[in-house]
């Protein structure tokens, strides 16, 4: 499966590239998401990215290619295992989405913690002061 996703990827970025302006989307150059890998923290910031992304690149596209254009960046550790399952249940037609953003929805779930409280603490434990940590500085005093 890793092989087929990797070709996806591979085959749609030199398709777009090679095309530019052949979708039916916007030719305003838009980022590309973020690898992601199941971290609470940033789950927001990849819907986010992957919303604006579908908005002006892929109008033109079905939920289903839309869908595997999201499965294809998410990778890594238990991610990977959730996206295996997903492709699964798509391919046997066990799950259907209405759209790519009732998907992403769900990845929220699985993936955002629901919980806002844990979201801000992650965050809080990323902070620096002075190249130590939060916890290490607040540890000094």
């Amino acid at each position: 499966m890793q092989v087929q996703i990797q070709a996806m990827i591979a085959e749609g970025v030199t398709a777009e590239r090679k095309a530019e302006g052949s979708n039916t989307g916007s030719h305003i150059e838009v980022a590309w998401p973020p690898v992601f890998n199941k971290e609470v923290e940033r789950v927001r910031g990849f819907i986010t990215v992957c919303k604006l992304y579908l908005r002006m690149k892929m109008r033109g596209a079905t939920v289903k290619e839309q869908i595997q254009w999201i499965l294809s960046y998410i990778q890594g550790g238990l991610a990977d295992v959730w996206k295996e399952n997903i492709l699964e249940d798509l391919e046997a037609g066990e799950v259907e989405y209405e759209s790519a953003g009732e998907f992403l929805a769900e990845l929220k779930r699985e993936f955002g913690g629901g919980d806002e409280k844990a979201v801000k603490v992650a965050e809080l434990r990323k902070l620096e002061q002075r190249g130590r940590t939060m916890e290490k500085f607040v540890q000094k005093f």
